[in-house]
């Protein structure tokens, strides 16, 4: 994840908080959405992986939930698994609520978009 999101940042030549990262969370439940402004790597290896390449953990990130794992079952295979119809239909409206407060964030900023998400 983080040689990829360097290179795009390297390419056209972005500051860091000019590059939003969306991602899954296991510590959110299904369909829950989080913004912040910055932060760190949560135990989310994509997350650091990109921190340790940019050299920074000042740039946005939407958080997107996807429950936690069963006790009995491996982080890899849970996150790398399937949704249930119930679940699928959860992140449909989840990733409704990501293209509206995209360009929000965009235009508004962090603060903005956090106060339209993080209280739902």
């Amino acid at each position: 994840s983080g040689e990829s999101v360097r290179e795009v940042k390297n390419y056209y030549k972005l500051n860091d908080e000019n590059i939003i990262v969306i991602y899954d969370d296991v510590s959110l439940d299904v369909g829950r959405i989080r913004i912040r402004p910055k932060g760190s790597d949560g135990g989310h290896n994509g997350m650091k992986s990109i921190i340790y390449q940019l050299n920074s953990n000042e740039f946005p990130r939407i958080r997107i939930g996807i429950g936690n794992r069963p006790p009995q079952m491996d982080l890899a295979d849970y996150v790398l698994g399937h949704f249930t119809q119930e679940e699928r239909n959860l992140l449909g409206d989840t990733r409704k609520r990501v293209e509206y407060v995209l360009p929000l964030l965009l235009k508004f900023g962090v603060s903005y978009a956090m106060n339209e998400v993080n209280g739902g």
